[in-house]
C-alpha cells in the first residue's frame, strides 16, 4: 500500500479554503450547495484517476482566498492490478503528476509527487511552514495583481516595519495575534523568521509609450513589500494579523518598540487589523 506525498500550488481566489466541507443534507430546506474547496477538488481528481476512494490530507487549512505555492498533501493507495484500481509504485510518480494535472482545473497544479513512509503525516510531521504576505502601497491600486496583493493608500516606512518584524522572532505567547475564537489550548508558538522585503517594481518612465496620446501617462508603480514569516505552527489568522500590525507600524500608528508589550499583553485589541486573505500565500512546508 504505497503512500504518496503531493506538493500542490493553487490560486485560492475561487476556493472556499483548503478544507473539504461536508455535503449538504438533502433534507436541508435552504438547498445550499457544496462549497468548492481545494481539498475537495484534489481528492475528487485523485479518486477519478486512481478509481479508488482515497482520502487526501493536507498540511495547512488555508482560508478562502489564500493561495499556496507549496501546500503538502498525502494519500494512501491500495492497488488492485487486475481491476485497474489504485496507483502501484512501478507506474512512477512523474506519470501520476501528469495524470492528475490533466484532470485538475486551471487554478490547481500538482508540482511534485513522491512515495513516502506509511506513517507520513502532513500535519503532525510538519517541522516548519513559511507564509508570505504582500502589501502594495501607493496612489494607484493594482489591477493585474489585485487577487494576490493587498493595497493600501498609506505610505509605509520599510525600516520601521523591519525593526518591528525582528521583535516577532522567538518562542512567545501570540494570543494578541490570534483571532479571539481560535479554539487552541495554547497560544504559544515559535517564529523562526519574520522579515519584510522590498519587492517594489521599477518605476516606469513618465513618458508616454509609443502609440499613446500626449496626455497619457503610465501610473506610478508605488511600493511593494513582502512580509515573510516562518514558524513551527500558526494560530488562526496569525500571519494576517502580524501583517496588519506591521502595516500599522509602517504608517506610524504603532511604534516598533511597542511590539514586545503587545505580545506581553495578550490583548488582541492592541495588535493591528486582520488583513484580507488575498495577500497571503503558503510558500512551503518542511519536514524532519
Amino acid at each position: 500500500m504505497p503512500r504518496y506525498k503531493l506538493t500542490i500550488a493553487y490560486d485560492g481566489t475561487d476556493f472556499c479554503g483548503w478544507q473539504k466541507q461536508e455535503p449538504p443534507d438533502p433534507n436541508d430546506p435552504t438547498k445550499r450547495t457544496t462549497l468548492r474547496t481545494v481539498q475537495g477538488v484534489v481528492e475528487e481528481t485523485v479518486r477519478e484517476v486512481l478509481r479508488e476512494q482515497v482520502v487526501v490530507m493536507g498540511a495547512s487549512r488555508t482560508d478562502s482566498g489564500v493561495h499556496a505555492l507549496g501546500q503538502i498533501a498525502a494519500f494512501t493507495s491500495e492497488p488492485i492490478a487486475d481491476k485497474g484500481i489504485g496507483w502501484p509504485e512501478d507506474r512512477g510518480t512523474d506519470t501520476l503528476v501528469k495524470a492528475l494535472n490533466s484532470k485538475l482545473p486551471r487554478d490547481v497544479l500538482i508540482m511534485d509527487a513522491e512515495v513516502v513512509a506509511h506513517d507520513f503525516n502532513p500535519i503532525g510531521g510538519a517541522a516548519e511552514k513559511e507564509y508570505t504576505y504582500t502589501i502594495e502601497c501607493g496612489p494607484v491600486r493594482p489591477l493585474w495583481d489585485r487577487k494576490y496583493v493587498f493595497h493600501t493608500w498609506y505610505e509605509l516606512d520599510l525600516a520601521r516595519m523591519q525593526q518591528a518584524a525582528a521583535a516577532m522572532v522567538g518562542e512567545k505567547d501570540f494570543a494578541a495575534f490570534a483571532q479571539i475564537d481560535h479554539g487552541r489550548t495554547t497560544t504559544v508558538r515559535t517564529i523562526f523568521r519574520c522579515e519584510v522585503e522590498d519587492a517594489s517594481p521599477p518605476h516606469p518612465s513618465p513618458l508616454p509609450r509609443r502609440g499613446e496620446g500626449a496626455g497619457c501617462r503610465v501610473p506610478d508603480a508605488g511600493c511593494r513589500f513582502v512580509i515573510r514569516v516562518s514558524g513551527s505552527g500558526f494560530l488562526y489568522n496569525m500571519v494576517r494579523i502580524i501583517a496588519g500590525t506591521l502595516m500599522e507600524v509602517g504608517r506610524g500608528k504603532i511604534e516598533p518598540g511597542e511590539i514586545a508589550s503587545i505580545i506581553e499583553s495578550g490583548d488582541r485589541r492592541q495588535a493591528g487589523p486582520t488583513l484580507p486573505p488575498q495577500g497571503l500565500r503558503l510558500e512551503w512546508v518542511r519536514y524532519q
